[in-house]
């Protein structure tokens, strides 16, 4: 008994050698269909490269500032010799790279480059970025043959209902409220726009893809400006609002500052020859008022200064490692890749055809 299971399990990788060597035997038998499958897919790949419009990247690489958590010693130094305490308004800073996506994705930003003038390549005539998504971009064959009957059905809708957005005339753009030509038009742009940062570093990579080189390249630098922007008014805005609040008082306390001392000087030029004990004590006393008026003046000149200098310390700085540049050469679609995918996919399917659905579809009318 025991040599028979030795036996048996000599044996087993013999059958499997010689299984794998039928499988073989039938792939290369069949090795004319296999080629002219696989040609199929290559002119159906070539087919497909050529009708899928080109599209261009223009990629900008940003280098943000590091982080602090606080105020830093040199200017918490400055604020003391003021009598500022400035310890007490550090905080943890909200906006982190990794939100930067999720800021370029908002509906917000979005919108906001909806009226970005743009124009392409070979035509000077400017328009509108949302214009350019709704009426200059180009699909490939098979997409608008596909959506025909969905386009139909909703213009065959649209005369049931008898309205159309575009009879209305000019319209504001609602953010809470977006139309479906507005939704789809941020949709369409947030599609063309990536956003990727390295953890370790926060170098943000910042790319646009459009189908026209100049307006990839006009997108990308106007979605960098917006997005420093973004994040510089929100990182400033508790300290511009103090600023705002400083000026109001340093504005008041001049104006009284200037108040007291043109009474004190009005007072003191008509009652020169006066020795009287009340005129001096009214003296004294306009005199101590400007006096007083000057220290709250000279005090808010010193805040106004340390609050001018915090929005200065405060504002991110960014460098920018690669600029938006004109795109030379397309991204999309890498035509090579196409064709080796169909290819590889043609052959995949037709050795599985030989193999396995050839045997399966000629036993079935004999059962």
């Amino acid at each position: 008994m025991d040599n028979e299971k030795k036996d048996s399990k000599r044996m087993q990788p013999q059958v499997q050698e010689i299984d794998l060597l039928e499988l073989a035997k039938k792939v290369w038998n069949d090795r004319k269909l296999i080629a002219k499958v696989c040609l199929v897919g290559a002119v159906v790949g070539l087919v497909v490269g050529i009708s899928t419009p080109k599209v261009y990247t223009s990629t900008i690489l940003i280098a943000p500032e590091s982080f602090s958590k606080g105020t830093s010693s040199s200017m918490s130094t400055l604020a003391a010799m003021a009598g500022i305490n400035l310890s007490s308004g550090s905080s943890r800073d909200a906006i982190y790279p990794d939100l930067y996506p999720d800021i370029v994705g908002s509906t917000p930003f979005l919108v906001g480059l909806f009226d970005l003038p743009v124009h392409r390549m070979q035509d000077t005539t400017s328009m509108t970025l949302a214009t350019y998504m709704k009426e200059h971009q180009k699909s490939p064959w098979w997409s608008v043959v596909m959506g025909a009957p969905f386009r139909l059905i909703g213009w065959t809708l649209s005369l049931i209902k008898g309205e159309s957005e575009e009879e209305n005339g000019e319209r504001q753009v609602d953010v809470f409220r977006l139309t479906r030509e507005e939704a789809g038009v941020a949709g369409a742009i947030n599609r063309c726009i990536s956003v990727a940062v390295e953890k370790k570093t926060y170098i943000t990579t910042l790319q646009v893809s459009m189908q026209d080189p100049l307006i990839a390249a006009t997108v990308a630098d106007s979605v960098r400006a917006r997005l420093q922007d973004y994040i510089t008014e929100y990182r400033t805005e508790k300290a511009r609002q103090s600023l705002q609040y400083v000026q109001k008082l340093y504005k008041e306390a001049q104006a009284d500052y200037y108040k007291a001392q043109e009474e004190y000087a009005r007072y003191a030029d008509a009652n020169q020859s006066l020795i009287t004990l009340k005129s001096q004590a009214e003296v004294e006393r306009l005199q101590n008022e400007r006096n007083l008026a000057y220290g709250t003046y000279s005090q808010m000149a010193q805040q106004l200064q340390m609050a001018k200098a915090k929005v200065d310390e405060i504002t991110p700085v960014y460098t920018i490692i690669q600029p938006a540049t004109v795109p030379l050469k397309a991204s999309k679609p890498r035509k090579l890749m196409i064709i080796v995918g169909f290819v590889f996919l043609c052959g995949i399917g037709s050795v599985g055809w030989i193999l396995f659905l050839k045997d399966l579809l000629r036993k079935k009318p004999q059962a």
